[in-house]
């Protein structure tokens, strides 16, 4: 029985190198050409101080570079003191879509929000971040 293991172990070390060259790395992955999909104009936004007590709209601008139209499905803030408005109709290939997010600067001091975007593109959702800070 011993003998049959170490046959059997000899066996498979013998193949590996064969097997090492089946997969090819040229062909692109589909983390990158789902990243590839979409490219946003920028996914962090520094809208500095705002005055207390006035809603401020931030707008995330992408640019759909797949070749084929992109649906965004939804788009979730962090906290109920954001709303959020976005594209609703297919973003055709080259064209250009939006993502807003209106934050109800009602507290004074600094903050970091975040919306989560998922597309048709990804079930994986896109994080878009903005900060700044409220004055009284």
């Amino acid at each position: 029985m011993k003998k049959l293991k170490i046959t059997a172990l000899l066996a498979v070390l013998a193949f590996s190198p064969f097997y090492a060259n089946v997969l090819t790395t040229d062909a692109p992955s589909i983390v990158k050409m789902v990243a590839d999909a979409i490219k946003w104009k920028s996914e962090s936004i520094d809208v500095g101080n705002i005055p207390q007590g006035k809603p401020k709209l931030i707008r995330f601008e992408f640019t759909n570079t797949s070749s084929k139209p992109i649906i965004i499905q939804n788009v979730a803030p962090s906290c109920g003191c954001t709303t959020a408005d976005y594209t609703k109709t297919p973003i055709q290939p080259g064209k250009k879509g939006f993502v807003e997010a209106s934050y109800n600067a009602a507290a004074a001091g600094p903050f970091m929000k975040t919306v989560n975007v998922t597309t048709s593109e990804s079930k994986t959702p896109k994080t878009l971040s903005f900060k700044g800070v409220v004055t009284a």
